[in-house]
């Protein structure tokens, strides 16, 4: 029994170095997009994050709805000191209830981001709730796509929230979609801090 587990073992590993040695390097940042109706499309995000602060890279954050929130990650991230952050919405649309003035928070939030993804300074950045933004029509999928598309070439990229454009998913390097399966909220059990942000 463990002769034939050794082998099969042997025989995955060949595949799997044969798989690697035929794979190329970009030599670009690539474009993720986190979406689905499940938890942890920015918790993911942040974690790329900390790998990418692991190997020295610079990175950039601009969060498009979450506007004036108290979170953990924000508050991590300022104590490190080694992330530009930029919080440019206002919050929830329905806390707003004010459809211009939100089009035109998630359209400064863009401008920023285009400014971060061009400069040539960044390696990664991280455009969190993009998609909901995108979901409400403050943000057109064209327009953001011209602006992934004029990226500096070392940048890469990671869009976060529900419902992602289809064209945006098409775009993009590497789609995950995280799947709810069970939710306290249903349960009536409200956002925990240090959890749930």
């Amino acid at each position: 029994m463990t002769d034939d587990h050794k082998q099969k073992m042997q025989e995955r590993q060949a595949e799997q170095r044969k798989k690697v040695a035929e794979l190329q390097d970009p030599e670009k940042g690539l474009i993720l997009v986190h979406t689905g109706a499940g938890k942890g499309k920015s918790s993911s995000a942040f974690g790329v994050v900390i790998r990418a602060l692991g190997w020295k890279q610079k990175v950039g954050v601009v969060q498009f709805i979450k506007g004036k929130w108290k979170t953990g990650e924000r508050q991590f991230f300022d104590r490190l000191g080694e992330v530009t952050w930029a919080t440019m919405g206002e919050g929830f649309t329905w806390d707003t209830q004010d459809k211009g003035r939100d089009i035109a928070a998630a359209q400064a939030a863009f401008d920023k981001a285009r400014e971060m993804m061009s400069s040539g300074e960044y390696d990664l950045i991280v455009l969190d709730e993009i998609n909901i933004a995108m979901r409400y029509d403050y943000l057109s999928i064209e327009d953001v796509i011209s602006g992934l598309d004029a990226r500096d070439k070392r940048t890469g990229v990671i869009l976060t929230g529900r419902d992602a454009k289809p064209e945006l998913c098409n775009y993009a390097d590497l789609v995950t979609e995280m799947t709810e399966v069970k939710h306290p909220f249903k349960a009536g059990i409200k956002a925990q801090r240090g959890l749930d942000y």
